[in-house]
């Protein structure tokens, strides 16, 4: 198996532990240990103290299965599958799912692994582009043109990375009819779920809406605990999980026990903790709204509608790997070019889920005095 560079990854691996000021991230600040341990409940905390640092079941605990199958309307704990984060789901799903022959439509601009890993095992994919001046909408009638005989997999990410556009309840249910027709999967990287910005954007999980729909989840973005790397797979097509699962075993096997207890209090506790996300993310709009308005020639801002990333737009004539390359050397700031998502022009990723933005954008503001 060839796959090339994770370029987004790589770019982060070079800077996000090196800059001291990140304006790109695209999770909400972590928790830290003794806040998260705080809401835990009195059933939590015993499974914590007497917690024994041994395997876990390899499809999850029970428990923490039980109350991620709470998220959705009509699945089980059985039709839930954990992961080592949402990346192991992507990827052993694609190897499961997709073989050579076999045709897979993929949102783009979009995380590198949804399209990427498809492709390594010989799928064909065509990238159904959102774009800037449709409000990086998904245009259903471009869907329904790129369908196959052969298409296997329809890919959707809502709210979206790194466009920050959603989706409204006609056009998700349209784009479920349409891979029924198909007859194809549907698999939708709900990892920004909970992050709308008003309640009535609020949509179910995929895996609600169909037998051969697949949800997925993780408790990096919207729970603010990326460092537990837990994630999972919802689905009512239990072979499929099956395979899934076998797969599963030649790499993590497991999860870790910590943090299947620690995934569990957050879960028990999701009203708080959405809602502390919700709080970061709101207020730094309202911040980014006025930067964005100080300085319209420079860029072009595209509000997002859910989630904690945008997708703006460099209006100088300098590309943007030098004005990021540049921000970060000189301030050190991070902010993520569109090029690492293959992306032409001067759009950048820019995160809106820390606690420190305030400062991080201030001295993205003094690079910008002295140009």
């Amino acid at each position: 198996m060839h796959i090339p560079n994770f370029k987004l990854e790589r770019y982060f691996a070079q800077w996000e532990f090196v800059a001291p000021h990140l304006l790109s991230s695209s999770d909400v600040d972590g928790y830290q240990m003794n806040e998260l341990l705080g809401l835990a409940d009195q059933e939590c905390q015993m499974l914590w103290k007497n917690l024994s640092l041994g395997y876990t079941e390899s499809a999850g605990h029970p428990l923490l299965r039980q109350q991620i199958a709470s998220l959705y309307q009509h699945i089980s704990p059985e039709e839930i599958l954990t992961f080592a984060g949402g990346e192991e789901a992507i990827f052993i799903l694609m190897n499961v799912l997709l073989h050579s022959g076999d045709h897979a439509i993929v949102t783009w601009p979009g995380y590198q692994s949804l399209y990427t890993v498809a492709q390594s095992v010989g799928a064909d994919v065509s990238l159904l582009e959102l774009q800037e001046e449709q409000g990086w909408k998904l245009d259903t009638a471009k869907l329904r043109q790129t369908i196959r005989p052969n298409t296997r997999l329809i890919v959707i990410n809502f709210p979206h990375n790194p466009t920050g556009a959603h989706l409204d309840r006609q056009t998700f249910e349209e784009i479920t009819d349409i891979a029924n027709e198909a007859n194809a999967y549907l698999f939708s990287d709900e990892s920004y779920r909970f992050l709308e910005y008003s309640p009535e954007q609020s949509l179910p999980g995929a895996a609600d809406l169909g037998t051969k729909n697949i949800s997925l989840g993780v408790m990096s973005k919207s729970f603010a605990l990326a460092g537990l790397r837990i994630g999972w797979l919802a689905t009512h097509d239990l072979a499929l999980l099956q395979r899934v699962a076998a797969f599963k075993d030649y790499l993590s096997i497991c999860n870790s026990a910590p943090s299947e207890i620690l995934a569990l209090i957050a879960l028990r506790a999701q009203p708080q903790i959405i809602q502390r996300s919700l709080d970061i993310i709101q207020t730094n709009l309202v911040e980014l709204d006025q930067f964005f308005a100080r300085w319209s020639e420079v860029f072009s801002w595209q509000r997002p509608q859910a989630g904690s990333i945008a997708f703006p737009r460099l209006l100088l004539p300098q590309p943007i790997n030098d004005f990021v390359l540049d921000l970060v050397q000189q301030e050190g700031v991070m902010l993520l070019p569109g090029s690492v998502y293959d992306h032409p022009g001067n759009h950048f990723r820019i995160g809106f889920g820390r606690k420190n933005m305030t400062e991080s954008l201030s001295r993205l503001e003094n690079y910008l005095h002295r140009k």
